[in-house]
């Protein structure tokens, strides 16, 4: 039975972090909206149980799995490689890390940046040309803590900044911008930047075990579950947004069922910066493969 109000029957759609809060209930989403899955996960192990949990749940489904650890270029590499050989409608960069230990990845980066800009952007660029083809869709889950900091071209990925709610940010503010100039005269594919709004998910398990044991059940009370926060995410399979535009929640960004609207956190002169200096990161890494 599909999602009421969203066919994506006949579509492909890929989807990176899966296994998560939202990814678990945005899969559900698509799959009763009818489209075939392909699963992007760093975990083999939850990644198997969550195609058996959807079988379960949906027999007829279409899943593929394909391994992707962002921080690692070379899985990222071999992950675009095999989707370059599907045919993808819609791609989803729903996968990101928080709070997580900090260090340099092999491509020279922060590899928080890495995880939630770099990486996603680098697939962007490597698959345009076939979401191109097939008029396809690009979807950022964007945050926002994006407003948290301003871009500073000295320090590209927040590498010499510690507090974890800015280094997010800047590279969630990275992403979105450089993703909004990559489409701004795009034709033939198109661009949804969507946000999630405030949910209880393992993003949110970075606290101290007893902070996170006192959230915990205020956080279910107070803010979205993470099945309603996957509602802007699935809004924009069908509802692509225009230069600076997203989808997420009506209140304050934070609670309530989608909406469009503008954005006025990033000036047109820094959103080309931010595109410049992400084209520039991603050039030799692309360049080789």
């Amino acid at each position: 039975m599909k999602q009421q109000g969203i066919d994506l029957c006949g579509k492909t759609v890929a989807i990176t972090g899966s296994t998560g809060g939202i990814g678990r209930e945005l899969c559900r989403l698509l799959l009763a909206a009818g489209a075939r899955l392909i699963l992007l996960d760093r975990s083999a192990e939850k990644s198997a149980a969550l195609q058996q949990m959807l079988k379960a749940e949906f027999p007829y489904a279409e899943l593929t799995r394909i391994p992707l650890v962002l921080d690692d270029m070379t899985s990222v590499k071999a992950a675009c490689a095999q989707l370059e050989e599907l045919p993808i409608d819609i791609l989803i960069h729903n996968a990101g890390a928080y709070s997580i230990p900090r260090y340099i990845t092999s491509a020279g980066c922060d590899n928080v940046f890495q995880i939630n800009a770099l990486a996603p952007y680098y697939i962007t660029k490597y698959l345009l040309p076939q979401l191109r083809e097939r008029g396809g869709r690009v979807i950022a889950v964007g945050s926002i803590a994006h407003r948290y900091s301003k871009t500073d071209p000295n320090d590209v990925d927040f590498a010499t900044r510690r507090a974890s709610s800015l280094v997010y940010g800047n590279a969630k503010r990275r992403l979105m911008f450089a993703l909004y100039e990559l489409f701004r005269e795009e034709t033939n594919a198109s661009l949804a930047v969507c946000h999630p709004g405030i949910t209880l998910t393992n993003i949110t398990s970075h606290y101290p075990k007893w902070i996170f044991a006192l959230i915990k059940y205020p956080m279910k009370v107070i803010f979205m579950s993470p099945r309603t926060a996957a509602l802007s995410i699935l809004q924009g399979c069908t509802e692509p947004c225009r230069y600076h535009e997203w989808i997420g929640p009506r209140w304050f960004d934070i609670w309530g069922l989608p909406k469009k609207r503008q954005l006025r956190s990033c000036t047109d002169a820094e959103c080309h910066v931010i595109y410049e200096a992400m084209e520039q990161q991603i050039k030799e890494p692309l360049n080789q493969g």
